[in-house]
């Protein structure tokens, strides 16, 4: 009986290993199978919320956070000044707390009132399409979620 040196014992090791890398290969999430329900879920999922936001309209029209009404818009300069002030404090001199905190304040300020200042509306169509667009959402969430769950193991055959 043949016997076998270190070398061939540990290239046998590393054989045995990569069989077993092979047929524990892991799939969605770190589970056995399950990529190809991802996939089609990532894609059902894309395609549903495209069609979805495809149907909403966005229009703008500033009233400076809703205060101002009846067709009269608000001026904008005023939420520019503390940002202004924060940038001029900053170029003289970088490290100043206060400089840093009107220039994020005014910064935030401005984005928060041309955020509310934004009207969204849902164009009109039909129930068919609706349906489809929300069904192909949902079918999209529920695939993807499904290929996270471990599938069960394919039993060998002992033929081969």
């Amino acid at each position: 009986m043949p016997t076998i040196d270190s070398k061939q014992a540990q290239e046998l090791a590393s054989l045995e290993e990569a069989k077993a890398l092979i047929r524990g290969r892991r799939g969605a999430g770190g589970t056995p199978g399950g990529v190809g329900t991802f996939l089609l879920g990532v894609g059902l999922s894309v395609l549903g919320g495209y069609l979805v936001l495809n149907q909403v309209q966005v229009s703008s029209s500033f009233t400076f956070f809703g205060l101002w009404g009846g067709g009269r818009t608000a001026g904008f300069g005023l939420t520019m000044l503390p940002l202004l002030i924060g940038i001029g404090v900053l170029f003289f001199d970088g490290k100043s707390k206060v400089g840093w905190f009107l220039s994020v304040g005014g910064l935030l300020t401005i984005l928060a009132a041309v955020l509310m200042s934004l009207s969204i509306h849902w164009a009109q169509t039909s129930l068919f399409n609706t349906l489809l667009m929300f069904g192909m959402l949902a079918a999209g969430f529920g695939l993807v979620a499904r290929s996270l769950r471990a599938y069960p193991e394919v039993a060998e055959s002992e033929d081969s």
